[in-house]
């Protein structure tokens, strides 16, 4: 899951426990979220549109998707007219913090690991806020975190 550090940050999460991931407005991002994550799920929090992009530590899934309340609110920047009580467009999870990494897991350092080829956050024109990651590439960023 990636957050821009300045909007909410893994020590944002961290002070605050559990927060839900919402806001997300794209479909992809949202399928992601609401058909694919389950609760107990791990998450790589990534700080994105930063001056070093990295995966910054891990957090988990606490909440099976439920309508985003953000694209209700005529106040918040994430409403959307089209999203009702009645027929929910947006939804979201909530996450819970699990640990900060001591050292940051760059995207420089993610592109040139052969063990992550093929992850989907090192493909050119990846901007998606929530993206699927293997076991086994999951495991190697925490291992590299760790290393």
């Amino acid at each position: 899951m990636k957050s821009e550090p300045t909007c909410y940050s893994i020590d944002d999460l961290k002070n605050d426990k559990r927060e839900p991931w919402s806001g997300v407005r794209n479909y992809q991002a949202r399928n992601f979220m609401r058909d694919d994550m389950e609760i107990g799920d791990k998450v790589l929090f990534y700080h994105s549109s930063c001056k070093v992009p990295a995966v910054v530590g891990l957090a988990k899934v606490c909440s099976r998707a439920y309508p985003d309340a953000t694209a209700l609110s005529k106040k918040d920047d994430h409403c959307d007219q089209k999203h009702t009580k009645d027929t929910p467009i947006w939804f979201n999870v909530d996450v819970s913090f699990v640990k900060k990494f001591e050292k940051d897991v760059t995207l420089d350092q993610i592109k040139f690991n052969p063990k992550l080829k093929g992850i989907m956050v090192s493909q050119r024109g990846s901007r998606l806020s929530i993206q699927p990651v293997s076991e086994r590439h999951y495991e190697e960023i925490v291992r590299m975190a760790e290393k």
